[in-house]
């Protein structure tokens, strides 16, 4: 028994401070381990205070050494280095050299020093960060833009290849759906344009012109814009959120692992669904605006529905109505493929799904007026 007490107190951790030619040498021996650092730690941090600016902690005589041992190495060559003093680490075998490095590493670094750039400063490296984050992602809609056509016309040569069902499920939920807050919102533009054009108008005694503007401006530019706003924020969000979900839950991965290809299942239906509703929604966002100039004409005006559509077809041509439908598929085209290319990109987390849904109708709605500007110069300069 007595044998054993001394074996095990000889096997207690010490620490002893020693002179060695203008080094102060902390010499750690024993078991640094858990269970038996009950006083140690402080001993070591003392003798660690009233070391001079030139340290040397051996660990050789260390007989075993675990985490809390290390950490408490760590934790003393930290204090040292925070006062100045030249520190070596000396004595000890690869185990436990490796075992003190590792702890090292999870040790709070010193606290970044705060900077002192202006605000201009600040301002060009945010304008800096912003334009390459928007060049990034503009480069990688291209890209993606490049596959989907790829995919579409792939689509049209084997028309065996759509999912029918599922196109005609997204028709229903991006147009047949939609129809009520596009008739809505078409009707009050109608009534908001007749009623401002007419009081204007009505300085030069022309009111009667009321009818063109209602019928141009709904048929060139509002019915579809408006339309296309409505369901990139309707619809080309859906589709990032449905799409997004998807991938948070590892969906789409699964569908890559049995050999399906996410452009023809998840992409392709949405895209010819939208590209099939855009102009018939269009054409009924048309119908309801031109209805809500002639009801406030009727009543501000007192000019009735059949010479409102007389007016209408000796002042407008028949171009203004197409000029409005041929911009819908192209529109729909791009609401479609960004809210499906932002649903891709979302990565694991519940929060990058409402962060590329934002984004989605964002890029959805900035490129469709782009386009609609783009469109607009086309059309006026061939003189249609």
């Amino acid at each position: 028994m007595a044998l054993d007490h001394q074996a095990a107190t000889a096997a207690a951790p010490t620490v002893a401070s020693q002179a060695d030619k203008g080094w102060r040498v902390l010499v750690l021996a024993g078991r640094w381990t858990t269970d038996a650092l009950s006083e140690q730690g402080v001993a070591l941090t003392e003798a660690a205070e009233q070391a001079g600016e030139r340290v040397r902690l051996d660990i050789a005589g260390v007989e075993a050494l675990d985490s809390a041992g290390a950490w408490l190495v760590c934790r003393t060559l930290d204090e040292l280095d925070r006062r100045s003093a030249k520190v070596e680490l000396v004595g000890g075998d690869a185990e436990q050299r490796s075992l003190i490095e590792t702890m090292g590493h999870y040790r709070p670094g010193k606290a970044p020093e705060p900077t002192s750039e202006s605000a201009l400063t600040g301002l060009l490296v945010r304008t800096g960060k912003a334009t390459y984050e928007a060049g990034a992602e503009a480069r990688d809609l291209i890209s993606f833009l490049g596959y989907a056509v790829v995919v579409f016309g792939r689509t049209i040569l084997n028309p065996r290849r759509l999912r029918v069902v599922a196109m005609v499920s997204h028709m229903e939920q991006a147009g047949l759906n939609a129809m009520p807050i596009v008739g809505l919102l078409s009707f009050l533009i109608g009534v908001v344009l007749a009623y401002q054009g007419a009081d204007q108008l009505a300085r030069f005694g022309a009111q009667i012109f009321t009818v063109n503007l209602v019928a141009i401006g709904v048929l060139r530019e509002m019915g579809i814009i408006l339309t296309a706003i409505i369901v990139a924020g309707r619809s080309g969000s859906a589709f990032t959120a449905q799409i997004g979900t998807m991938k948070v839950n590892e969906e789409i991965d699964a569908m890559r692992t049995i050999g399906l290809d996410p452009m023809d299942v998840l992409v392709m239906p949405r895209v010819f669904a939208l590209v099939l509703v855009m102009p018939l929604l269009t054409f009924y966002a048309d119908i309801m605006g031109i209805f809500g100039g002639a009801v406030m004409a009727l009543f501000v005006l007192d000019i009735s529905f059949e010479r409102f559509i007389n007016q209408m077809r000796d002042a407008v041509p028949l171009w203004s109505f197409w000029v409005g439908i041929i911009k819908a598929p192209i529109f729909a085209f791009i609401i479609a493929l960004v809210g499906c290319f932002e649903g891709l990109k979302v990565s694991r987390s519940a929060e990058s799904v409402g962060l590329r849904t934002t984004t989605s109708v964002v890029v959805s709605i900035f490129i469709v007026i782009v386009l609609d500007a783009i469109f607009s110069i086309f059309f006026s300069v061939i003189g249609i």
